[in-house]
């Protein structure tokens, strides 16, 4: 029996042939391997990833570094003992340094030697430009046997306890500078207020014994800390010292400026000392604790 076209095999609108499509049966099996091949692909990949983050995750909380080994956290102790490494150093507490003043105002610190060698050590008085070669010293613990007129009443009832001069000179003119200890700046100063500057004038090298003897010459005084000092210039050869003359009245200002000067150092030095002492004693005491 044969059947013709549009026997009970057709179905609507398709093929009128009973052979399977090989063709679309190959593609569908093609893109059905596809399909598996990208899941494995991408499942692969977010694993990858997962592992990777959970593996950085541990690292970073284990205060490492990726690739490194593990690193402990510095304990309390460990920053503790960084800090305990630091170089210390002892304090050295140094008192303020000493005033020079108060050693040539204050008895008890006013105790270095004092003797013309060491008020007057230098050769010559040099005073700015000016440079006289010095010529005599002395000094005396009667106070009275180097003055004269009313300079002996004054330093007897204030308690002069020596009195130091030195003469110096050039170009036919000479000064001698008097320089009187005391006990206080008071009686120094009360004696620099009475003006009875009547130096004994020190001869010597040169500086006839008459010098300044029943002529006028220039004279003067002052004071500072404990001391009262006094000068007496004039000319070698007797002439008399006048308000228009110029080389008597150089000299005993240069006189002047150089007794305190030398006054000055001698409280500068000694206060030098004391600040050496205090720092040694510092150190020691550093040291010790």
């Amino acid at each position: 029996m044969s059947f013709g076209q549009g026997g009970p095999f057709d179905g609507p609108g398709g093929s009128s042939s009973s052979t399977p499509d090989w063709g679309a049966l190959a593609e569908e099996s093609e893109a059905r391997s596809r399909r598996k091949r990208w899941m494995w692909i991408g499942g692969g990949a977010l694993a990858t990833l997962a592992v990777a983050g959970i593996v950085t995750a541990a690292v970073m909380a284990s205060g490492g570094s990726p690739g490194g080994g593990p690193t402990a956290a510095p304990t309390a102790s460990d920053r503790a003992a960084a800090q305990d490494d630091k170089p210390s150093f002892p304090e050295v507490s140094v008192p303020p340094p000493p005033n020079p003043q108060d050693y040539i105002t204050d008895p008890k610190k006013d105790t270095a030697p004092l003797t013309p060698a060491t008020l007057f050590p230098q050769k010559s008085m040099v005073v700015g430009e000016h440079s006289y070669p010095r010529t005599a010293t002395a000094t005396t613990k009667d106070c009275t046997a180097a003055a004269q007129g009313a300079l002996v009443s004054s330093l007897s009832h204030n308690g002069c306890k020596q009195l130091l001069r030195a003469t110096y000179s050039k170009g036919g003119v000479a000064v001698t500078i008097g320089v009187a200890v005391f006990d206080s700046p008071a009686r120094a100063t009360k004696v620099m207020n009475e003006g009875k500057p009547n130096l004994m004038p020190l001869a010597g090298g040169g500086v006839p014994s008459d010098f300044c003897q029943g002529t006028k010459c220039r004279m003067a005084t002052n004071a500072t800390g404990r001391y009262a000092y006094f000068t007496i210039a004039g000319y070698l050869n007797g002439k008399d010292v006048t308000g228009s003359e110029t080389k008597a009245q150089q000299i005993a200002r240069d006189g002047g400026s150089y007794a305190f000067a030398q006054i000055t150092q001698r409280g500068k030095d000694q206060a030098a000392k004391a600040a050496e002492r205090q720092l040694k004693e510092a150190q020691r005491k550093a040291g010790r604790s």
